[in-house]
């Protein structure tokens, strides 16, 4: 019998190893930076977030063995061309300007458009006109970077860039610039906090640009992998059927994240 039990054992090893050495590992790219409440870094040094989660729960289900792999964000669709990393998931809107690079999965969420956030007590108009002769800060390398150049460049004094939002945010709050623009989602956190609440406010919303269509945010992907795509798709479809998406995402927001 403690043959047996010693067999049975040994099997049970065996199996579970080769059911890991089956899963694919994919590295998903991340921005080395925090992101709260999508992707940070606590206490312990291990990445958590609302990004984390829903990375962890497409992964698992669709068998992906996911390696976190943060990079720099104006380098990370060159490190997934360069197959660095496999897939970006790190609250990248899906445009058709990046399709021309790279490929998309389904939406994970919906982005929900870009606010003018300022001072507390100052007067701002979400509009060209309104910022007229500001300094508008922006991380390097987004959709805000675009939409901004495009709709405020002749109007305002400087389109300030920063390498991460967190220093977006912090020159915001030390007066070094009049406006910030960015989803209302990813400024939520900073607005909450006790510098936040006592700094700034959004302003409101800008204006939708007619040519550029909300396609949510969604997995990057190289061009021409389509099996990892299918996986991923497949896997977003299923936890937002099964109820894991809706249970990750009411730990964070108190609306529907994923929008229509």
């Amino acid at each position: 019998m403690k043959i047996l039990s010693k067999m049975t054992v040994a099997v049970a090893v065996l199996c579970a190893a080769t059911l890991v050495a089956q899963a694919e590992q994919v590295k998903v790219g991340i921005a080395a930076e925090p992101y709260p409440p999508f992707s940070s870094l606590n206490a312990s040094g291990k990445w958590v977030g609302w990004e984390i989660e829903i990375i962890d729960a497409i992964c698992g289900e669709a068998k992906l063995d996911c390696v976190i792999t943060p990079v720099a964000w104006d380098g990370i669709i060159p490190s997934l061309t360069a197959k660095k990393i496999d897939v970006i998931m790190n609250s990248m809107s899906i445009t058709n300007e990046r399709r021309k690079t790279i490929d998309f999965s389904d939406k994970y969420y919906d982005s929900s458009g870009y606010s003018i956030i300022g001072p507390r007590g100052v007067a701002l108009e979400p509009t060209a006109e309104g910022l007229k002769g500001k300094i508008l800060g922006v991380q390097v390398s987004t959709a805000a970077q675009i939409y901004a150049t495009k709709h405020f460049s002749d109007s305002l004094a400087e389109i300030k860039t920063y390498q991460t939002q967190d220093e977006v945010t912090q020159d915001l709050a030390a007066g070094r610039i009049d406006a910030i623009l960015i989803s209302p989602i990813t400024i939520g956190e900073f607005l909450k906090s006790e510098r936040g609440k006592a700094c700034c406010e959004i302003k409101g919303e800008v204006a939708k640009d007619p040519e550029v269509p909300d396609l949510g945010v969604g997995a990057g992907l190289r061009k021409g992998d389509t099996e990892l795509k299918d996986k991923i798709n497949a896997a977003i479809k299923e936890i937002r059927a099964n109820g894991k998406y809706n249970e990750i995402s009411k730990k964070y927001f108190d609306f529907d994240i994923y929008g229509d």
